[in-house]
């Protein structure tokens, strides 16, 4: 089934008596490109949500965020990175002594700094940690697919609505075409009798003439290949396998036809007929950016 690749889904829940919550949300990119937001401590179960995530999503710029209650009956080991601690402690002592401020230096004024403390849990709870993960991401990503999947089949039905209208759109160029040739041949005859002043005009040269014409403005070949391009645009809207990079390349096949039909067309209700494609192919082409 066809998927966009703008969806959203979300799971909160108690996994093992702690609250998780996985949310996933997900706008058009050309490749996959993912960001997560872990709580503090736990940045290890990064990789386990991009494991996770590739295994449902193949293109789109994914945004993961986690929330996990802390476990206050799992043992953890606090260390001072004292290095730290020294280097903010003479710094604001530089500050203290330039600007005569107070000496407000306190120990939970030097804690409060970034990596001073650091919080160390056991190999254990980091398993644990990426279990309630992995089963809370599966749940959201269910959810996430599912309103990708009705997104994509919006996507399919517009999309394939406008594929009718084009080959609606070749057909009438297919009838109208030869009977331009026939109404060339027949004003060239006219206007040489006009000019000759005389009805005994040589009918090859007619035929030449129309044929040559013919060949200039023949079109039969363009809508051909148009028509094998939608067919496989189709068989490809029906895959279960991400397309959006096929697609967007037999679009662009598509319009290059388009516009070799409007360079041969000689008949402005052609021209104007040529216009309609080209503008039906850019509406799918804005459509499928979207599609995974």
């Amino acid at each position: 089934m066809i998927r966009s690749m703008t969806g959203y889904g979300r799971f909160e829940g108690v996994i093992d008596g702690r609250n998780v919550v996985f949310e996933i949300k997900a706008v058009n990119h050309r490749f996959l490109e993912l960001s997560c937001r872990t709580p503090r401590g736990c940045g290890f179960i990064e990789e386990t949500i991009k494991n996770l995530v590739s295994g449902y999503v193949t293109r789109g710029k994914a945004d993961v965020f986690v929330s996990i209650d802390a476990d206050d009956n799992v043992p953890a080991e606090v260390t001072v990175n004292h290095s730290l601690a020294s280097g903010y402690v003479n710094a604001l002592k530089q500050l203290r002594d330039e600007y005569s401020l107070a000496d407000d230096i306190s120990v939970s004024l030097i804690a409060r700094y970034p990596d001073v403390l650091t919080v160390h849990k056991t190999p254990q709870h980091e398993e644990k940690l990426c279990k309630r993960t992995k089963e809370a991401g599966t749940k959201a990503l269910e959810a996430f697919i599912e309103m990708r999947e009705r997104e994509g089949e919006k996507l399919r039905e517009d999309v394939l609505s406008r594929c009718d209208s084009i080959i609606e759109v070749v057909e009438d160029i297919e009838k109208r075409s030869p009977e331009l040739v026939e109404e060339y041949r027949q004003k060239l005859y006219d206007r040489i009798s006009e000019v000759l002043n005389d009805s005994t005009v040589d009918p090859q040269r007619i035929l030449t003439e129309a044929a040559i014409f013919a060949d200039k403005t023949a079109v039969a070949e363009e809508t051909v290949r148009l028509r094998s391009h939608i067919s496989q645009f189709r068989e490809m809207l029906q895959s279960d396998k991400p397309v959006g990079r096929k697609l967007d390349f037999l679009v662009q096949e598509m319009n290059r036809e388009a516009n070799t039909i409007g360079s041969k067309v000689s008949d402005a209700e052609l021209a104007h007929k040529v216009v309609d494609i080209k503008s039906e192919i850019e509406k799918i082409r804005e459509q499928i950016q979207n599609i995974e």
